[in-house]
């Protein structure tokens, strides 16, 4: 994981479309913690990737625990830094393409985004298609994206297969900035109701998913984290051990100058 803030994923953003180059950022929660035990391929977008957000406050604070300077500010995904992110879209002529969601919601998304920033260039393309590589389907898209121009790509299907998705497809994409945001646009649709920042800073993002669509989060957020529990034991008797062991070592050292 990288601990960064929203204006340095910004400021990675920036610079690798200056420079014309592919740039893979990817996020981690518990969720994708859960996948990445069970999926090689989801492993491998990982290891591709060029910076992992990272996006749980519980998560955030493992990290602390085994010994990473993690801070609640480090929480940083798409509606962490949505508003920094559609004014450089703005200001610098960005083109963006959106693919994802059901039919009708990225459009949706699009008119509201646009009625905050009318001079965002943004296309989008819902994620109802045969995203298998070879498919008619599949190539149409991969031209519709290129022939847009696009400096930016963003992809809304869920974990995994977003990330399955660029992965398959990392060729045909080029040269471009990727970056999956899950159901971020379907709250910019108003299909979804988005967790108030500032109780997701405190860690109740979470549970306030929960409430809010139970029958399709339960088993994410109820069933999942445990079998987390395991790895996260292992991590902190490890960070035992070593602290057992630098101490040993101070103790002998400490004999030996006597």
């Amino acid at each position: 994981m990288d601990l960064v803030r929203p204006e340095e994923v910004l400021f990675q953003i920036a610079r690798a479309i200056d420079e014309r180059r592919g740039f893979w950022v990817a996020n981690h929660n518990l969720h994708s913690l859960f996948l990445y035990r069970q999926d090689e391929e989801f492993r491998r977008f990982f290891r591709r990737a060029d910076l992992i957000e990272v996006d749980s406050v519980p998560v955030i604070g493992w990290a602390r625990l085994v010994g990473r300077r993690s801070r609640t500010f480090h929480r940083c995904t798409y509606l962490d830094w949505r508003s920094l992110f559609w004014n450089a879209v703005t200001e610098k002529g960005w083109r963006v393409f959106f693919v994802g969601g059901q039919p009708g919601v990225a459009e949706r998304a699009r008119a509201e985004i646009l009625a905050q920033w009318p001079q965002a260039r943004l296309q989008v393309r819902h994620g109802f298609f045969d995203a298998e590589p070879r498919s008619a389907e599949n190539k149409a898209l991969l031209r519709e994206i290129e022939l847009s121009g696009a400096d930016i790509v963003l992809v809304g299907m869920g974990m995994p297969r977003q990330e399955k998705w660029i992965l398959a497809n990392a060729g045909a994409l080029g040269g471009r900035v990727v970056l999956p945001i899950g159901g971020a646009f379907d709250y910019e649709a108003g299909e979804q109701v988005p967790c108030p920042r500032w109780l997701g800073r405190l860690g109740f993002e979470g549970l306030f998913r929960l409430c809010m669509d139970p029958q399709r989060l339960f088993v994410r957020y109820c069933v999942e984290p445990w079998w987390l529990i395991g790895p996260a034991g292992r991590d902190v008797l490890r960070l035992v051990k070593a602290g057992w062991s630098r101490l040993a070592e101070a103790l002998d050292v400490g004999a030996e100058l006597g």
